[in-house]
Formats: C-alpha cells, structure tokens, sequence
C-alpha cells in the first residue's frame, strides 16, 4: 500500500444543516466535492474524513434498520488531540454548540479524556495521550 490509508465514517443524521453547523462550530471544514443535500463531508484531517448522510439516503447503503443514537450506543469514534487543554477546548466547543457530555472528564496520568454527543447521539471521545507521536 502507497501513502497513508484514509478513513471514511459514515453517520446517519437526522438534519444535515444542524449537523453542518455544529461541527463547524467545533472547527471542522467540509469537503464541497462530496457535499450536497444528502451528505456532508467533514475533514478531520488529511487522511479521516467523516461523512454525515442524511438518515433516508444512509438507508440506500444498508439493508439494516437505522438505530437512534439518542437511545442505543453503535459507536463511539474516538479522536485524539494535542494536549489536555485542546480536549477540555474542544468539549466547550462542543457543548456550546449544542452538544452533550455523557461522562465526566477521565485522567489516568497517561490518558486524559473527554467524550461529547453530537446532535444526533453519536458518541465521540477526545484523548491527549502522553508520549503520542505529535500531530
């Protein structure tokens, strides 16, 4: 395999200009090439890509029946970031914008972490790890 493997996760939302502007709010771009009424491509970074399909066109892609993220865990996505002042920012952010935290914040020496739900009940975690290769 040549270059870095990139990953796309593909979450299903309920109202695609709400989702737009909370992780916007939160500092994520999103990519116009693969953005139209029915998803949005937000860029994490060069290589992790998240992509926000509204519930009826994420249905194309799955026999499956959606699950609500608001009553049942199907994933948690877990970020990590630069230092414990870049998660404990990035949460304010995140619950300004309209976000929840489910759990209180988790030191352990090494680790510090935070998670947030977005609009739609998805869970995601933010970790600054001691001794990570910088970003």
């Amino acid at each position: 395999m040549s270059g870095p493997q990139m990953i796309f996760v593909n979450l299903p939302v309920r109202d695609l200009p709400a989702s737009r502007a909370f992780f916007g709010a939160l500092g994520y771009s999103f990519n116009p090439q693969f953005s139209d009424e029915n998803a949005a491509c937000m860029v994490v970074s060069d290589s992790i890509f998240v992509m926000l399909l509204v519930e009826p066109f994420f249905q194309t892609f799955t026999p499956k029946p959606l699950g609500d993220g608001r009553k049942q865990t199907e994933v948690i996505i877990a970020l990590s970031a630069d230092s414990r002042d870049a998660v404990d920012q990035l949460l304010a952010k995140a619950l300004a914008a309209g976000g929840a935290e489910p759990m209180p914040a988790r030191d352990y020496g090494f680790m510090y972490q935070r998670g947030f739900e977005d609009l739609d009940g998805h869970l995601w975690e933010i970790a600054h790890m001691d001794g990570m290769p910088d970003q």
